[in-house]
């Protein structure tokens, strides 16, 4: 049995029982006197709501705390995910986020089965053994991340404030991430703000051009990015996304055009993507209003060396990486 649900039934004083959609289950509610489960939780997005008093959040630790759980279910389920934690002040919360309980650095020679294999899939997608180092990526071999590599993000303080999780075993769920909030900068440590920087979807995109790059987690520029990039009055980004979202890229351009001089897009170019009329006539109208703004439009092989640091001089660039 999951360790995390073995744990919900002696909390909630309830069997469980798993629901045919993956990683949900029910449980006799606390809240409602009921002769069926009603309370569901999904361990891996933490989510749970009771059908019958209409109760709910989005982590266990808020549940726990709502039922007024004994200390020592607090104290496990810190080890089995990842909990909030208040600060003083009253009208602020942060949530702290930190490895996985059996996160294993991959740069350090261990006798888990799984080191070879994750190093391999990191090779095939042209990441380092130097990469690995300079990002701090390690695996699990066990617990809820098992057989997956773990990518962690820091700050520019050098704090942990994400992490991703690939499998690399063959997982029908390819990511596994933290339930926190992913309005940060990912990377952020590792990014040098007086020079060009390159925006790309996903962590690999970013470790694969080796400096300056900052993955968006999917195709927007979320609040806290876009704030830095305004304070930072960064003069030029390069923007690489996949070939099928030359859309994004044109809205990415729009919202952060007044700070940019180049952007660049998919090698594919333009008109490929411009399927239907209505598309077309937006995406030309997008890329006039660019031109206008003396937006230069490149493509991903006509993206320079990039400077992270005063230590880009040579490559490979490796800037003081965080402790664990």
């Amino acid at each position: 049995m999951n360790k995390l649900v073995y744990l919900l039934e002696r909390t909630l004083n309830s069997r469980s029982k798993k629901l045919t959609k993956q990683d949900e289950y029910m449980f006799y509610s606390p809240f409602v006197s009921h002769y069926k489960p009603k309370l569901q939780v999904n361990i891996v997005s933490q989510k749970w709501h009771c059908w019958v008093s209409n109760q709910g959040g989005h982590s266990i630790y808020s549940l726990f705390k709502k039922i007024n759980a004994d200390t020592r279910y607090f104290t496990e389920l810190k080890d089995l995910v990842f909990t909030p934690s208040r600060s003083d002040n009253k009208t602020e919360s942060k949530i702290i986020v930190s490895l996985p309980r059996d996160f294993l650095p991959l740069w350090v020679m261990n006798k888990s089965l799984y080191r070879n294999q994750a190093k391999s899939f990191l090779h095939k997608r042209d990441i380092t053994d130097i990469d690995i180092k300079k990002y701090k990526i390690g695996f699990c071999d066990s617990g809820l991340y098992e057989g997956r590599i773990i990518i962690p993000s820091y700050d520019d303080k050098g704090l942990l404030n994400y992490f991703v999780g690939r499998s690399f075993v063959g997982e029908k769920m390819k990511y596994k991430n933290p339930n926190v909030s992913r309005d940060i900068i990912p990377f952020d440590y590792f990014i040098g703000w007086k020079y060009p920087i390159v925006l790309c979807e996903g962590v690999f995109d970013a470790m694969s051009f080796k400096r300056n790059a900052i993955p968006l987690f999917g195709k927007t520029v979320m609040n806290s990015l876009h704030k830095k990039i305004i304070e930072s009055k960064v003069k030029v980004i390069y923007l690489s996304l996949d070939s099928d979202a030359i859309i994004d890229s044109i809205k990415i351009t729009e919202k952060v055009s007044n700070f940019s001089r180049y952007m660049s897009y998919p090698e594919e170019g333009v008109e490929e993507i411009c399927a239907d009329r209505k598309g077309k006539a937006r995406v030309w109208a997008s890329l006039e209003g660019a031109r206008r703004q003396k937006i230069t439009l490149l493509r991903r092989s006509q993206i320079p060396e990039l400077r992270c640091c005063s230590r880009c001089d040579s490559r490979p660039c490796l800037p003081q990486t965080p402790a664990l």
